[in-house]
């Protein structure tokens, strides 16, 4: 785990509100359309529209956010879908109050 990558990461105020969206998603999104549930998380798209940004934007925070393991991505059909990746979450805040 990279704390000093995660940190840039998180200094970003709308990728922290992109997380805690992440976090209940049925509170900040509509119901998918496709799926029917939450369970694989958000599209790309519905994510891009509440923050207010291009898609291609929020894609690329997604992605930083993902090899960074803050979220899972999960593929369906031509629409990728982002949830928390809620052990690698706790185990960064674990790490952090331990260096700390």
């Amino acid at each position: 785990m990279d704390i000093i990558e995660i940190n840039k990461i998180l200094s970003n105020s709308l990728r922290v509100e992109i997380l805690n969206w992440l976090k209940s998603p049925e509170d900040h999104f509509p119901p998918h359309k496709e799926l029917g549930h939450f369970n694989d998380g958000v599209c790309v798209q519905y994510i891009g529209e509440k923050a207010g940004i291009s898609q291609s934007t929020v894609s690329q925070y997604l992605s930083q956010m993902q090899k960074a393991g803050l979220v899972i991505a999960t593929r369906h059909g031509k629409w990728t879908y982002y949830k928390r990746n809620e052990k690698n979450i706790k185990e960064y805040i674990q790490v952090l109050s331990k260096t700390l």
